[in-house]
């Protein structure tokens, strides 16, 4: 594998991760949000899904985002009759929203990140150095 292919991969990692960050945050920013009154559905966690695309240009697989989807898990309900949005019951209904989860997975995208971004800042040194020695 070349220089210029391993920068290519890197950057597509780079941009799948960052797309992923800011759905996460979406997530965290989103997760007290409820419905306004009895019924309304709140938000619903967000969850971005990866493919592997074979390039022919670069010879190499990289990865790209396929979609955010919505997640399907059920939506937490507390015992809140007092609360506008509750139901008949007393129950409000809560995003799917788990911030601990939020937040581990925005720690793993940003480690993610930053090694894609290492390879690029040692590709980038490489090529220097070549430049360099073709210089002498």
């Amino acid at each position: 594998m070349d220089l210029s292919t391993a920068l290519q991969i890197s950057a597509a990692g780079m941009k799948a991760q960052g797309t992923r960050l800011r759905v996460i945050a979406e997530n965290l920013a989103n997760a007290q949000s409820i419905g306004e009154g009895p019924g309304d559905v709140p938000y619903r966690r967000q969850v971005v899904t990866f493919q592997d695309v074979f390039d022919r240009e670069i010879g190499g697989t990289r990865v790209e985002v396929s979609g955010v989807a919505d997640d399907p898990s059920t939506f937490p309900r507390r015992y809140e009759p007092s609360h506008p949005a509750a139901d008949a019951e007393g129950y409000v209904t809560y995003p799917n929203v788990n911030t601990l989860i939020e937040m581990m997975d925005m720690r793993e995208a940003q480690r993610s990140y930053e090694a894609n971004l290492r390879v690029i800042e040692t590709a980038r040194g490489m090529l220097t150095r070549t430049i360099d020695l073709l210089r002498a």
